[in-house]
Formats: structure tokens, sequence, C-alpha cells
């Protein structure tokens, strides 16, 4: 009999080069906020994969970036810190990379510290010749003994089972440390933010900077007056000046409206659940920097 397979992955890389992609993809459902900017993922989200002979329990971790204030900081601190505690590493990189930059060669040095079991995942192939990748791959495994280097694309399903593979070949037999029906360990209340968070970043689009902050007050289930269960969910979307307030609501209350509705319907779709959603905007300047706040990013 296949004795049983488990452990913990952390998937780390510079911002944006496709770790919430890749994690979504391998997890087959949606627990990290996707969207076309940097810094999207703020805290190190866990997303189970349940196999027959493992169970994989994925960290998706913060970008590696230049920090900027204390949130930004506490954001690298915590991708960093993920790597001391996991069983096997995934560093992503992008394929369009021609040497390996400042953000990349920092990852190396934690990697060379800590001596961890890693796998490199070269993400974007379709965007370079074979001859491109092949030097890549050469300048990277010069750099660290990686356990094995996968070529992807983290938006096309075929690979999702090679990396599964790979990574389990990689992890020694423990017991499950999640229910297998779970996919998360996120609460709800908490994908309620993201989710929200998510669709205010892709709507804006580059109106607004990064400084957009979810939170939700209110997440109450109960019966309609047709017996089907609702949840009644109030949230509140803070950002950092009076300009961006406009912004996010736009004429008419119209932005406003249409984040609400995209956050609502992906909701009912994750949740399996009607949802009731109100959401109001107001201005915290100093949120980025304080305390209380950005220690609820830190890794728990």
């Amino acid at each position: 009999m296949t004795e049983f397979k488990s452990g913990f992955v952390t998937l780390i890389g510079r911002t944006n080069v496709g770790k919430s992609t890749l994690l979504n993809l391998l997890v087959g459902e949606k627990v990290a906020a996707i969207a076309n900017k940097v810094q999207t993922t703020r805290t190190a989200i866990k997303g189970i994969v349940n196999r027959e002979n493992s169970q994989i329990v994925f960290i998706d971790t913060p970008g590696i970036h230049k920090p900027k204030h204390k949130l930004n900081e506490t954001m690298v601190e915590t991708s960093f810190a993920s790597i001391a505690d996991c069983d096997l590493v995934m560093f992503l990189i992008e394929a369009t990379s021609t040497e390996i930059g400042r953000g990349d060669a920092r990852i190396l040095e934690k990697l060379k510290e800590a001596k961890k079991k890693t796998i490199l995942i070269i993400n974007k192939i379709d965007l370079v010749p074979k001859e491109t990748l092949l030097k890549l791959i050469d300048l990277y495994q010069k750099e660290y003994p990686f356990e094995a280097v996968i070529p992807i694309s983290a938006t096309e399903i075929k690979y999702k089972e090679i990396i599964l593979n790979e990574i389990e070949k990689n992890l020694k037999p423990g017991p499950a440390y999640y229910d297998i029906e779970e996919y998360t360990d996120q609460t709800l209340r908490q994908l309620a933010e993201e989710t929200i968070r998510e669709k205010a970043l892709k709507l804006l689009q580059d109106e607004v900077p990064h400084g957009i902050l979810v939170q939700v007050e209110k997440m109450k289930q109960r019966k309609n007056k047709n017996q089907e269960e609702i949840y009644d969910i109030e949230a509140t979307i803070y950002c950092l000046r009076n300009s961006h307030k406009g912004i996010i609501i736009g004429k008419n209350g119209e932005m406003l409206k249409k984040i609400g509705r995209a956050a609502r319907i992906e909701m009912e779709k994750n949740f399996g659940i009607k949802v009731n959603l109100k959401t109001w905007v107001k201005v915290k300047e100093d949120w980025l920097d304080n305390d209380s706040i950005v220690n609820q990013f830190k890794l728990k």
C-alpha cells in the first residue's frame, strides 16, 4: 500500500509573476485574488490540494518588492518567514527574464540560507523562444540545486498534474492536516474581503493606486421570505484620499455598484448561497502605516 504523504509548500516569487493564478490552478478553486496589478496578495493564503495519496498545503505569499511603507515591509517579511517553516519551496520566475534581477537574487539568497528543497517554476513560457528558455534554466541551475525545473504557462490546466506529481514525489510521509473537504484556511469573511478587493482593483484599473483596504463589518446568515438561505454582508472599502473615494464611488455611484455586483456574483458562486451585499467607501489616510491594521497581514 502506498504511504500517505503531506506537507506545506511555499509559493514564492516577485510581484506579478503569476503566483496566485498558479495557486488557483493547482487548487482548482479560487482562493487567491487575481488582478493585473502588483501586490494583489497581501497575506500568506493557504490553498489545500487533497489527492489520493497526499495532502498538499500551499502557502501563496505576497510578491517580493522594495518596501515603501509598513504594509510593504510586513508583506516581504511574511514571504521570507514562510520559507523557514515549509517542507518544500516552489520558486516562480518569468520566462522573459534574461538575468537574475534584484528581487530574484534576494529570494535565492534566502533559499541558500534555509537550504530548502526547491522546485523552480518558469512561468509565461509562451512569450519566449526555446533558446532563451534554455539559457535561463542554465543560469538558475548554476545558482541553486533545484529538485526539478518545470517550465509552464500558469493559465493552462495541462501543467497541473505535472507540478502536483513532482511535489508529491518530494514530500515525506505524514498525516492530513485539514479535512479533505477543505480547500483553503481562509474564513468566509476573508474570502468576501478578498473578492471585493479583487473586483475593485480590476474595475478601477490604474485610476486608484494600490491603497485599498476592504473590511467586512457584518456577515450574517438568514432565511429570506421564500425560506432560502441568504448572507447579509456589509463591507467598507477604505482608500487613502478623498479624490480616490470619488473615483471608487463613480458618477451617480455607478462604479461602486459595478464593484458590488461583480463581487456578489462571484461570492454566490463560491459560497453556494445567495448574497445581499452592501458596500460603503471611507477615507483612512494612514492605514498603510497603521500598526493595528498592518499586523493583520502578518504570517499567523
